[in-house]
């Protein structure tokens, strides 16, 4: 466990050479600043890797706080932040490619890239180099796929790459899906050109858990404060479908619960709180996983930062 800043820029400092910079972590244990921090240090440019903060208007209620990229006069450049509109179909792939855009962007300029986020689907699909189709199944391909046997698809499977384990055919599901995927690069190389794995020292925030937890009680205050009931019927009065808001969940799917009079306003806060613990939790879930996979993650002591 490291307990400074210091010690962090070590470890980053010491990275081996073409590793980029993750930042990671559950939310309210200070990713954003650590990040900003590292980047002024290390002339680096921020990727977001949130699955919420790629959509405009949605501020407040996703923790943007935009005024964190400024750091002794001098703002910090991020990406994909603010890049489709609320209500806009958005996937871990289409964020996976404007990644890798992003990085080689960034890294054309001499800058280092620094990726910082909370939502785990997003950085392991970037790290790891997935392998996702970024439109929804063809209904005709899989028509025809799902005629065949497992046998006849695990051949198929074989046919486009040399199969190491075995995690792709052990249930049909996914290997109707790994299948689709092939076929999808198979005719699209210029995206297939683009998935890579990428090679990063990656620090994750941690704190003490019940400092943590007030954290997040005291930070969900601050943002109902700071307008996030106004945020959220803004965006319906400018179009925003009430099912979508409500797809997006925790502060959008409690808050339109209260707009639409399904809730009290205490009812939402209790409700929404016990939502975002509980989001916490399965964040820290999906890291430790990623850890089990392979990840190599170097947590840092917050609680007091």
């Amino acid at each position: 466990m490291l307990h400074s800043y210091a010690e962090v820029c070590d470890l980053v400092r010491q990275r081996p050479s073409g590793q980029v910079i993750t930042v990671l972590g559950p939310t309210a244990t200070g990713k954003t600043r650590l990040a900003v921090r590292l980047a002024r240090d290390f002339n680096a440019e921020i990727i977001s890797a949130d699955s919420r903060q790629v959509y405009r208007g949605m501020d407040i209620g996703t923790g943007k706080d935009l005024s964190d990229y400024f750091i002794d006069g001098q703002q910090i450049p991020y990406h994909l932040i603010d890049i489709v509109e609320p209500g806009t179909e958005y996937n871990v792939a289409q964020y996976q490619q404007a990644a890798y855009l992003a990085m080689d962007d960034i890294k054309s300029r001499g800058r280092e890239v620094l990726i910082c986020g909370g939502s785990g689907m997003y950085v392991e699909a970037l790290l790891g180099g997935y392998r996702l189709s970024p439109i929804e199944p063809d209904e005709n391909l899989r028509a025809e796929l799902e005629a065949k046997s497992d046998e006849e698809l695990t051949e198929l499977l074989a046919s486009f790459h040399p199969l190491h384990n075995h995690t792709d055919t052990c249930e049909r599901g996914r290997l109707l899906k790994a299948v689709e995927i092939e076929c999808y690069y198979a005719q699209h190389p210029e995206w297939k050109e683009r998935v890579r794995e990428i090679p990063s020292v990656i620090i994750g925030t941690t704190g003490d858990r019940d400092l943590v937890r007030a954290k997040i009680t005291a930070r969900l205050r601050q943002r109902l404060d700071e307008g996030m009931i106004e945020e959220v019927y803004q965006l319906i009065k400018n179009g925003a479908s009430v099912q979508q808001l409500l797809k997006y969940g925790l502060e959008y799917k409690f808050v339109t619960l209260f707009l639409l009079g399904e809730l009290s306003k205490d009812e939402m806060f209790e409700k929404l709180n016990i939502a975002i613990h509980q989001f916490s939790k399965r964040q820290m879930t999906w890291f430790r996983r990623m850890e089990r996979q392979g990840f190599v993650i170097h947590w840092v002591d917050v609680s007091h930062s």
